[in-house]
């Protein structure tokens, strides 16, 4: 998979019955993210946090989708330990969870490791994480080695970064941006319609190599 890729669809076993891909994301945003196995430490605090924090995906209109190499009765089984270890989350397990045992899924969508990929049969999940657009493509990657646990606050900033920008394509996030703070004026936005496209207000920042290029704003 590649930044731009089409996600293709997909038949899967999930936690909460069978779905297509397709007709499961609808028209929202979805996250698809693999972790390596069940009942291992690391994944469940992150499929704990991603369930814990399953409102904040929603004001964003996105799903959230997991998938691992284990059984649909490991599956079920897990759910009740992440419930047990995260205590706020409300109510059922709040999203599906695909049992991809044949591994198909994860290597159709390079969810496998390099080391592991001519070892399909034994080779678990690594943590990748697409976040797909209502068009299906693939608009942000994130691969995190098994020892590493995925930062869910860096995801929804993500995701907040990507909305924005497709609903304001003149404009691009600096680094560790959040809401409400300075996005910067893409290169491309000529002096001459800067007024018209940002009315209440940007800033020009005069740099060394006098190439004008640093244009900030807040109006967004």
């Amino acid at each position: 998979m590649r930044l731009g890729s089409v996600i293709p669809d997909f038949s899967a076993v999930t936690t909460k019955g069978p779905i297509k891909f397709y007709e499961w994301a609808g028209d929202s945003w979805s996250v698809l993210f693999s972790h390596p196995s069940d009942f291992t430490p690391v994944c469940t605090t992150e499929l704990g946090k991603m369930a814990v924090l399953i409102d904040e995906f929603k004001k964003r209109n996105v799903k959230v989708l997991g998938l691992s190499c284990d059984t649909m009765e490991s599956h079920v089984n897990w759910i009740n330990d992440i419930h047990s270890y995260c205590l706020d989350i409300k109510g059922e397990f709040p999203y599906p969870i695909i049992s991809d045992s044949t591994r198909d899924l994860a290597v159709q969508l390079d969810m496998i490791a390099e080391e592991d990929k001519d070892n399909v049969e034994l080779a678990m999940t690594i943590r990748s994480l697409y976040i797909i657009g209502p068009d299906k493509k693939v608009k942000l990657m994130m691969v995190y080695p098994t020892s590493t646990g995925r930062n869910i606050q860096e995801i929804l900033r993500c995701i907040d970064s990507l909305q924005l920008c497709e609903r304001k394509n003149t404009i691009a996030t600096p680094a560790n941006w959040v809401p409400g703070e300075k996005v910067m004026i893409l290169p491309t936005v000529k002096d001459e319609d800067l007024d018209k496209l940002f009315p209440n207000g940007y800033e020009k920042r005069s740099m060394p190599s006098s190439v004008d290029y640093l244009r900030t704003t807040t109006d967004y």
